[in-house]
């Protein structure tokens, strides 16, 4: 039985209109995620991954404009958030109630002159009729159900009073506290130790499954994505390059930007006379102002057809849920290899 759909983001197109150029942050995507599902969204830095959770939410700063469909689905009804005013009621209504996100730093989304306490059960005021007494109980709670050693204490305290782990666990109380239908997650754990990190991922497993939500989840880490995620979507200057359950992705990946990803990853299971010099991907991600009409990753390939010069390919379906946006496959014809 196919679950029920939560977001439906269609065609999104994040453009920044600069005096240089128009730079695509984001540049044509769509997916879907479905409720109780977590989704991981993976690529290096500049590939348009904080950028698309920005437009999901509506809240791209200007010189930038969101355009295209995301519809939110609720209780029967849809909603494309994109209709909506960035700063109007309805879609404040929506923001920090029924959609939150997990910055990357707590430090930078907290205000540093207010208590957790106070900025968390400002939330629960706004989108609940409660009382003061109810919101810090509830508070406390939370703080509590996040692994919060003392809540009645923390909750009294400000955000440079806590670790980064502390403020990580804050940050997720506050995104939670009003049971969203979908959660994003901004890299959150990228700041954090090795050992707080596995911590944090398994917090939000447990409140993914305690909550019935579901996930977006953002990073530049597949060992991240290999423990939690159901289905991850590649992106790469601010396309989907491919799209798949995770654990195709891991055992068959297709995409040359997916299998240079997968090869950079160290595997600490190889004994030490096993160890293998660990691949780079050679050159960057360019900034995406004039691009040529080729392939995105065309520069930074190494296995390019002269077709792959000519123009973007399409994005193709190649097995039940497993999307490829390459050449290799689908019906898009023959072509020299680039020599």
């Amino acid at each position: 039985m196919e679950r029920e759909v939560v977001l439906s983001v269609k065609d999104l197109k994040t453009y920044f209109f600069l005096p240089h150029g128009v730079l695509k942050a984001v540049d044509g995507i769509s997916f879907d995620v479905h409720k109780g599902e977590l989704v991981g969204l993976v690529g290096e830095s500049g590939c348009g991954k904080s950028i698309t959770a920005r437009s999901i939410l509506n809240i791209v700063r200007s010189p930038g404009r969101p355009t295209g469909e995301v519809w939110f689905y609720r209780d029967g009804e849809a909603t494309n958030l994109l209709d909506l005013k960035p700063d109007g009621a309805e879609i404040r209504r929506t923001r920090g109630d029924l959609v939150t996100m997990v910055f990357q730093e707590p430090m930078n989304a907290f205000s540093m002159v207010h208590t957790i306490g106070h900025q968390i059960m400002e939330g629960l005021l706004l989108h609940r009729k409660i009382s003061k007494e109810e919101a810090r109980a509830q508070t406390i709670k939370l703080l509590e159900n996040v692994g919060m050693s003392n809540p009645g204490q923390r909750i009294d305290e400000y955000p440079f009073q806590l670790s980064g782990g502390m403020r990580q666990r804050a940050m997720i109380a506050m995104a939670i506290a009003t049971n969203p239908h979908l959660l994003i997650c901004d890299e959150p754990t990228t700041a954090l130790d090795v050992s707080v990190q596995a911590q944090i991922l398994s917090l939000l497993k447990d409140l993914q499954a305690q909550y019935g939500m579901a996930i977006i989840f953002i990073t530049h880490d597949l060992a991240v994505i290999a423990q939690i995620a159901e289905r991850v979507i590649v992106m790469y200057l601010g396309k989907i390059v491919e799209e798949a359950p995770v654990r195709e992705i891991f055992h068959a990946p297709l995409h040359p930007y997916t299998l240079k990803l997968m090869a950079a990853v160290p595997d600490v299971q190889l004994g030490e006379g096993d160890r293998r010099r660990l691949q780079t991907i050679e050159g960057f991600v360019p900034e995406p102002i004039d691009l040529p009409q080729q392939c995105v990753f065309f520069d930074r390939c190494g296995d390019a057809w002269e077709r792959c010069r000519a123009r973007i390919p399409d994005i193709v379906e190649v097995s039940p849920g497993h999307f490829v946006r390459c050449f290799k496959y689908g019906d898009h014809g023959d072509g020299g290899r680039v020599e």
